[in-house]
């Protein structure tokens, strides 16, 4: 199977629990992607981020994971799941959502830091997906261009036009107005 060629036929969660660890894959729509290793520029990124947020939750009753972190964005007891992501940074508020392979149902938060293999992905397919599985506030990290999107899902379930923070901005989460960070620390 390679990175972007369609399997001959969907994908379940099922199946995919079969597959060794190495290579990582993620089944979108049913559709296997192997996922790339990352850059140092993004592992950074994602390691100040996560940071930031493990000190914020503390204490609280979300919980923050890093990829990789198999998220099942339906929550119905179905063993034929075609959504199986791995974000790079989810915060789960709802525990009764963790699981031992990681969660199952929408994240309240998700984090995608955009990279040359998955921009498209993350901007499009993944994106269609946390919207209609209910992710509340989706952030899109572009590391070149030091700016973040925010996506805020609004009450019919659709997300709003995008917030846009550049590295000399403070981060405000929509959905945690407590956290706030600003962006120079996560792109030094």
């Amino acid at each position: 199977m390679s990175i972007n060629q369609p399997h001959p036929k969907k994908v379940t969660y099922t199946e995919y629990l079969t597959w060794p660890d190495e290579p990582r894959y993620e089944i979108i729509d049913g559709i296997p992607y192997m996922q790339a290793t990352p850059s140092r520029q993004h592992q950074r990124i994602v390691t100040q981020l996560t940071g930031e947020l493990y000190t914020f939750f503390k204490g609280k009753t979300c919980e923050v994971y890093t990829a990789p972190f198999d998220v099942r964005l339906s929550a119905a007891e179905d063993d034929e799941e075609y959504q199986v992501v791995q974000p790079d940074i989810s915060v789960v508020c709802d525990e009764r959502k963790l699981v031992d392979r990681g969660c199952k149902g929408a994240p309240d938060l998700i984090v995608e830091v955009l990279s040359p293999s998955t921009w498209r992905r993350d901007r499009i397919e993944k994106m269609n997906q946390y919207q209609r599985h209910g992710v509340k506030e989706y952030l899109l990290i572009y590391p070149n261009e030091k700016i973040v999107e925010q996506y805020i899902l609004d009450k019919n379930g659709i997300y709003e036009t995008p917030s846009i923070f550049n590295e000399e901005d403070v981060f405000h989460s929509h959905i945690f107005p407590e956290f706030e960070i600003m962006m120079s620390a996560i792109f030094s």
